[in-house]
């Protein structure tokens, strides 16, 4: 049962990715990705951690409510 639900969470995470069109705005590269990922992991490791996940949380559920990019008007 772990394993079941480990799985459905890093599906739910590959979708994550997706749905901020990551795969495509960087060619599939996942080296590029991982370092998106690790600077904004760097950025939550200051002082600004707060202000940080408000903000990006706030996008975020911008994004789920409206089912697009924040530029995809």
């Amino acid at each position: 049962m772990k394993r079941r639900e480990r799985t459905r969470h890093l599906i739910e995470l590959g979708g994550l990715v997706v749905k901020a069109d990551l795969v495509a705005l960087t060619d599939d590269d996942r080296a590029v990705m991982l370092g998106l990922l690790g600077e904004a992991a760097a950025q939550l490791r200051t002082d600004d951690h707060e202000r940080l996940l408000l903000l990006w949380r706030r996008c975020g559920q911008r994004m789920f409510a409206s089912d697009s990019l924040p530029d995809e008007s």
